[in-house]
């Protein structure tokens, strides 16, 4: 199937991450990997999917600390502890309302996205749903996943063959990895086109990690947005949904790049391990 190229976690929702030669995989993911948000008194869960809202998060890193604990880089630079009065002041300042940063989901925490001008970047049902709320954007609302702060999927990995595909398809674009935001990236040499849309329901050893993939990712506007050193770039996504929009469940034919997995057996997984397909669903 590939060999680890890179592994990637995010300790704050919604920050740029970190990036990492080995990472343990614990049944609920990457250790380490989403176990803090940034919340508002409304109940919304800190979320760049609606950038109008959340968008200055992508201007701050997360890393973890040898404890567990999170340290936050703010945009000028100062390191803060997750969980301290003062990063929860700086923050407040940086979005312009009352936020803290929390381990704890909430229990019905709400996610809200923007929604996007191009066809398949939501499903119909939702963008029938959608509202203006007080930044005047057009957004769905929904909740995170239960008892966490991920949107859907425990691990997310992208392939190099996908997003040279894209570069093929569209060379104005810049289809970094780092963009879509992966907990693992898998070199896929001399692959064409979207190897991944074979893959569903395939079984997967990883390093020591035995893994399912359940589902290609329905892209949203957060690869379109700067990422640290990496300008804005709004076309992607369109390219996106111009080359590949693909069956998700019952939600129709969505913009997708990548593919969610389950961890089926935790354990470590190392940049260089191997991926092998350990049965196939067929």
């Amino acid at each position: 199937m590939g060999t680890v190229a890179a592994v990637r976690r995010y300790p704050v929702k919604s920050m740029l991450g970190e990036a990492l030669s080995s990472a343990w995989v614990t049944s609920r993911g990457v250790h380490g990997d989403r176990v803090f948000a940034v919340l508002d008194e409304s109940g919304a869960v800190g979320s760049v999917k609606h950038p109008r809202k959340w968008g200055p998060l992508l201007r701050c890193r997360s890393r973890l600390t040898g404890s567990g604990a999170a340290r936050v880089e703010l945009p000028d630079g100062t390191a803060l502890d997750a969980g301290s009065a003062e990063l929860d002041a700086r923050l407040s300042k940086l979005l312009g309302r009352q936020v803290a940063v929390s381990d704890l989901p909430p229990q019905a925490g709400v996610l809200e996205r923007a929604v996007p001008e191009y066809e398949g970047g939501l499903p119909d049902v939702a963008r029938e749903r959608a509202f203006a709320d007080e930044t005047g954007e057009s957004i769905t609302s929904g909740e995170v996943a239960a008892g966490t702060f991920f949107d859907y999927g425990q691990i997310h990995l992208v392939t190099t063959a996908s997003l040279a595909r894209m570069r093929a398809v569209h060379p104005a674009g810049d289809f970094d990895a780092r963009r879509f935001r992966p907990n693992l990236v898998l070199a896929t040499p001399g692959g064409a086109g979207f190897p991944e849309d074979a893959w569903s329901g395939w079984v997967v050893r990883i390093g020591q990690a035995l893994l399912r993939i359940t589902l290609p990712t329905p892209r949203c506007v957060v690869p379109t947005l700067a990422h640290g050193e990496l300008p804005a770039d709004p076309g992607i996504m369109r390219a996106v949904a111009r080359e590949h929009r693909i069956p998700v469940l019952t939600l129709g034919a969505l913009s997708c790049l990548g593919v969610y997995l389950e961890v089926l057996e935790p354990g470590e997984i190392r940049v260089g391990d191997v991926a092998t397909a350990v049965h196939t669903g067929q």
